[in-house]
């Protein structure tokens, strides 16, 4: 049999579970999770390899209305991601009642076969799933429609599964031992923004950019980042009273870090102000935004 491989892009709104998805596909944690929405900034490509096929999962940010240059550039993602796709995974959360037509305009036009994967099922009742069901069906008639629960893993295996049987015959596109497009350096910001966004309220995670300004591979991995804020407050706030809270994302990020790396790592960290970074598309570029 010959050699299978493609793009499968995972697509949705905030909050739908597409990083958790990716995860359980991939068998690795390759996207931060977090309660809050709009937590990935950047198209994050995940690889399954085998003798026989290698499937290039790409997690995406959450498609919305952009309001600044930051935004934007995460749609421009999105918009990558769905012209490259030989397959789509459109991902709806079951109890999500807002409508989806920014994720439907994102699609049209696309030639690429659709699989509609609603999940959180293990939130909701049979009765709920038919329903949405029924609807996918109708709105968009997609080639396949999948009640999953990614958090339970439920149904992952069968939408692994339609993925594989729907590649396309083609050689790899990467090494076979490739498991990430991302270097380490990407993967550690990751883990410090993942802490912001799990220990700071409101605002202040979306304001914050993580860069890091220093990795040497020794016998201990030694990091140095900056945690970029736009305002003086803000930068109080991250840093917290005698640098309290500041400490506590250090704690967390670097334990995930050496779980992640297999090696004892040494984290230090500052707080930089840059005012309105979000909007300024120099400083996008810089933190490797993608026009």
């Amino acid at each position: 049999m010959s050699h299978r491989a493609g793009f499968v892009s995972i697509i949705g709104k905030p909050n739908a579970g597409k990083s958790t998805l990716m995860n359980a596909f991939v068998g690795e944690k390759m996207s931060i999770i977090t309660p809050k929405a709009q937590t990935t900034r950047h198209r994050i490509l995940g690889m399954v390899n085998t003798d026989d096929y290698q499937i290039v999962f790409s997690d995406t940010p959450g498609v919305i209305k952009p309001h600044y240059a930051l935004q934007e550039s995460m749609m421009h993602q999105v918009s990558g991601s769905i012209v490259d796709a030989d397959l789509i995974l459109l991902v709806t959360d079951i109890n999500e009642t807002h409508d989806e037509n920014e994720v439907l305009e994102k699609l049209q036009g696309s030639l690429a076969p659709l699989a509609v994967l609603i999940n959180k099922i293990d939130k909701s009742d049979e009765e709920t799933v038919k329903a949405k069901v029924e609807y996918w069906q109708q709105k968009l008639n997609p080639k396949a429609i999948f009640a999953v629960s990614a958090l339970m893993d439920h149904n992952v295996r069968g939408v692994m599964d339609f993925v594989i049987e729907n590649l396309p015959e083609h050689p790899p596109y990467y090494e076979k031992d490739f498991l990430t497009d991302r270097n380490d350096r990407f993967f550690a910001s990751e883990m410090i923004r993942e802490q912001v966004f799990k220990q700071y309220k409101k605002e202040i995670p979306y304001s914050t950019e993580v860069i890091i300004t220093e990795f040497l591979e020794e016998d201990i991995y030694r990091i140095s980042a900056e945690i970029i804020v736009e305002r003086d407050s803000q930068k109080n706030i991250i840093i917290g009273k005698n640098g309290e809270m500041l400490k506590i994302v250090g704690t967390y990020a670097r334990r995930s870090m050496e779980e992640f790396f297999q090696r004892k790592v040494f984290l230090q960290m500052f707080v930089k102000v840059i005012g309105d970074w979000r909007s300024k598309k120099n400083y996008l570029k810089k933190f490797g935004y993608e026009d």
